[in-house]
């Protein structure tokens, strides 16, 4: 029990006494230190009894607080993973047997190999074409065996902004373009991507945030960026920093590895006017899970968590939360890797409340599918009428696939 303060007073007169019989200067210099250790001791734990530390928290406290935690490793502030995590957590938090806690990571290859080996890391969200990449160069031998996905997520489309004087593409052939940090989504891209156009550009890594006052500088041609539109990064754009995004061209060697897509006005519309959309390509963004020990507190965490997300996945799809939501079809497969099983058994149990594709949203997507593909070779545009025929050639397939 702690001594009251009266009592710890008590014992510090008592051996003031004993040392005040002491007449040697060995006495005085320990009656003066003894003095002060024992003044701070009384000052500042006057609970706590002299020579015992403060007793730590209770294990009960600790508990409720690691309570269904599961950790969710993103992009770097600059991207959009950011705001999915937040987005993540805002519906999985229930304040006392489910949180998500997002951690920012520092490049698509750390992110993976954190998943793999950092303590505590549950799920990470990262670009597919890294998870390709990885696979392909033997950087994580066996990935595709302990990497499984929750679901597909949005896609994150590659921004290219030049200088003024960059017209094209090929203008930046033997020009430096930063590519963001090394080992980030970004970079791989970007290497992918010139290679594909066989143009020869000086790839560097820094900050994107440092990069982007380099080019505004004049210092370098362009940086690239992958993230989901629109990037926070370049709403603050205007005219006047007299930088503009280049266009992708869509050839059929391009529109083979990379999803089709545009930068509109809506997007960013102090750098682009409303009838010049400029063409680009996309990459996917994927949930991945850590390879847990079944039966282990984190593996029943991210059970739990997949059983939140995928019920309460319709509340993501309203005002409030980012765009790219409404990308998400958490029912779609990612080919070539394996789903997490417990989220495979979930789809499997609940596939009368998986929302189908509203038909009018994949038959006008299909149609800029055509057009950016006849674009893409040269072909002339397809009418309405060929349109429709070939999307309920398409249904009839879908319907004819083995499930």
């Amino acid at each position: 029990m702690p001594l009251p303060r009266s009592a710890a007073s008590a014992i510090l007169a008592l051996r003031l006494s004993e040392i005040r019989g002491t007449s040697n200067n060995t006495g005085v210099i320990v009656m003066k230190r003894w003095i002060i250790a024992a003044s701070i001791m009384i000052v500042l734990f006057p609970t706590t009894p002299l020579g015992i530390s403060a007793m730590p928290a209770g294990s009960a406290l600790e508990s409720g607080v690691n309570r269904g935690v599961v950790q969710l490793e993103t992009e770097r502030t600059a991207g959009t993973s950011v705001r999915i995590a937040e987005d993540l957590a805002n519906i999985i938090d229930d304040g006392a047997t489910r949180r998500v806690l997002p951690v920012v990571g520092q490049g698509a290859l750390q992110n993976l190999t954190d998943l793999k080996l950092l303590r505590g890391i549950d799920m990470a969200i990262l670009q597919t074409d890294v998870l390709d990449y990885a696979r392909q160069q033997n950087l994580f031998p066996g990935v595709e065996h302990w990497a499984t996905y929750i679901t597909k997520l949005y896609n994150e489309e590659f921004h290219l902004l030049a200088r003024q004087d960059i017209e094209t593409v090929a203008d930046l052939a033997n020009k430096n373009v930063k590519v963001d940090s090394r080992g980030a989504g970004t970079a791989i891209t970007a290497a992918g991507l010139f290679g594909l156009l066989k143009i020869p550009v000086i790839m560097t890594n820094d900050n994107q945030e440092l990069a982007l006052e380099k080019l505004r500088k004049g210092d370098i041609a362009a940086i690239a960026f992958v993230a989901g539109k629109p990037a926070p990064i370049f709403r603050t754009l205007t005219s006047n920093d007299r930088l503009h995004f280049l266009a992708i061209p869509l050839n059929p060697t391009v529109t083979a590895a990379y999803v089709p897509a545009q930068l509109t006005a809506a997007d960013y519309p102090s750098l682009l006017a409303n009838d010049r959309p400029v063409d680009t390509v996309a990459v996917g963004a994927v949930l991945l899970a850590a390879n847990l020990q079944q039966e282990s507190e984190r593996y029943r965490n991210l059970v739990n968590f997949v059983d939140a997300f995928f019920t309460g996945f319709p509340s993501l799809l309203d005002p409030g939360h980012h765009p790219k939501w409404r990308e998400v079809n958490i029912n779609a497969e990612l080919y070539g890797w394996r789903r997490f099983p417990p989220a495979e058994q979930w789809l499997q149990r609940n596939t009368h409340v998986v929302a189908a594709p509203n038909l009018e949203d994949l038959r006008a997507i299909f149609a800029r599918f055509l057009d950016e593909r006849q674009k893409a070779i040269g072909g002339v545009s397809l009418s309405q009428q060929e349109k429709d025929e070939l999307f309920g050639q398409f249904q009839a397939w879908q319907r004819n696939q083995v499930r």
